[in-house]
C-alpha cells in the first residue's frame, strides 16, 4: 500500500511542508528552500501514513473496516468546551489567522465570535448528536474529525436531518438547500460532509458506551444510530475529492489533538471497498 507523493492528499501536504520551510534574507536574495528537501518531506510523510495503516494494508470489505477500526479508535479525547479552541486551530482561515471557514456557509468569519448569538458560530455536529443520542459526550460528542464551525442560525436550519439533495436555498448559506427532512451542503464540501459521515460509522462501532454508528439510504432517520443516504455520500466522496483545507485539518487532528486520522480523507476510494 506504497503512497505516492503524487497522490492528491500527498501533494496538498506538500504545500503545507513548503509553508512551513521558512526562506531566509541575506543583503536582498532570498533562499529558498532545497526541492530534494521539500520531496524528502513529502516521502517521509507518505511513508508515516503508509506506516500508521499498516494493519489494513491487502484488505475489503467488511475486513478493511474492522481493521480500521482497531487502527483510529486509538485516540486522544477532547473535552466539549475544548472543542472551541480546536476548532480555531483545524478550521483556520488560510488566508486569514485569525479568522475560521464555516463548513456550510463557507464564510470567513473572527474566532473570536463563537457563541450562541445570532451571526456568532458554534460548533456544528455533522453527525447529528441525536443519531445515537451521545449528545455532547466527551467521546463521538467531542470528535473533532466531524465537528465544525457553522453559523448559529445555519446549524439550527440543518438541525438532525440526513443528508440528501434538494430543497429550498439556505439563507447565509450559498450553495446549501433543505427541506423537511434532508440537508444539502453546498458543493465545496459535499465530499467532506461523506466522509466525515463515514469515519463516524468506522469509528463507533458499539464500543466505548456508545451506540454502533451505521449508514443506511434513508432520510428521516431520527434518532437512529443511522445516516443516509450511503448512496448519494459516495457520490459525493467521488465529485469532491479531499482538498488541501481537508487534508491539513485531518493532519493537525492527527498531530495536534486526537493522533487519530480520517481514513476516508487519506484513502478516498476504501469508500467504495467498504460500502
Amino acid at each position: 500500500m506504497r503512497i505516492s507523493p503524487r497522490t492528491p492528499w500527498a501533494a496538498g501536504l506538500a504545500v503545507a511542508a513548503l509553508v512551513l520551510i521558512p526562506a531566509t534574507a541575506s543583503a536582498g536574495s532570498q533562499r529558498t528552500a532545497a526541492p530534494h528537501a521539500d520531496a524528502a518531506a513529502t516521502t517521509a510523510t507518505a511513508t508515516s501514513v503508509d506506516s500508521y495503516y499498516a494493519a489494513a494494508e491487502g484488505k475489503t470489505g467488511a475486513a478493511l473496516k474492522t481493521a480500521l477500526h482497531d487502527i483510529i479508535k486509538n485516540q486522544s479525547k477532547v473535552t466539549y468546551d475544548g472543542v472551541w479552541n480546536a476548532l480555531k486551530v483545524t478550521d483556520q482561515d488560510p488566508a486569514n489567522p485569525n479568522n475560521v471557514i464555516l463548513v456550510y456557509s463557507g464564510r470567513s468569519q473572527s474566532k473570536s465570535t463563537n457563541g450562541g448569538g445570532v451571526n456568532d458560530w458554534n460548533r456544528e455536529h455533522v453527525w447529528a448528536k441525536s443519531h445515537g443520542d451521545f449528545g455532547t459526550a466527551t467521546g463521538p460528542g467531542t470528535d473533532l474529525h466531524h465537528l465544525r464551525p457553522e453559523d448559529v442560525t445555519v446549524n439550527s436550519t440543518r438541525g438532525n436531518k440526513d443528508f440528501d439533495n434538494g430543497g429550498s436555498p439556505v439563507s447565509e448559506a450559498p450553495g446549501s438547500f433543505t427541506d423537511s427532512d434532508s440537508f444539502e451542503p453546498r458543493d465545496a464540501v459535499k465530499g467532506d460532509v461523506a466522509r466525515m459521515l463515514l469515519y463516524m460509522a468506522v469509528r463507533y462501532e458499539g464500543g466505548d458506551g456508545f451506540a454502533d454508528l451505521e449508514m443506511n439510504d434513508k432520510v428521516n432517520n431520527g434518532t437512529a444510530p443511522l445516516f443516509g443516504r450511503i448512496s448519494l455520500l459516495k457520490q459525493w466522496n467521488q465529485q469532491d475529492p479531499p482538498d488541501a483545507f481537508e487534508q491539513r485539518r485531518n493532519q493537525v487532528i492527527f498531530d495536534t489533538f486526537q493522533h487519530n486520522r480520517n481514513p476516508f480523507i487519506d484513502h478516498p476510494e476504501w469508500v467504495n471497498s467498504i460500502w
